[in-house]
């Protein structure tokens, strides 16, 4: 089942960089999913984020406040 990928963020260097390791991790797994960028801050307000950036598969917040490496995006998306 192909996975829904959202990476909140404003567009800081652990925004960009949580965004870029998503990619990294599913082209490493070979994984396909559905992958937005999302840097509004009504769109955020609607799904409650205070502090960014925020790691969110299939509508499950995973991490919240920093950027994950690779690896640990790699393991959330298998275990998902």
């Amino acid at each position: 089942m192909k996975k829904n990928i959202k990476v909140f963020g404003t567009g800081c260097p652990k925004c960009k960089t949580t965004y870029n390791n998503v990619l990294e991790a599913l082209k490493l797994s070979g994984m396909e999913a559905d992958v937005i960028k999302i840097e509004d801050i009504e769109e955020m307000m609607n799904y409650n984020i205070l502090s960014t950036p925020v790691l969110m598969i299939d509508e499950v917040a995973k991490i919240k406040g920093r950027a994950p490496s690779v690896n640990e995006i790699r393991e959330l998306l298998l275990e998902s």
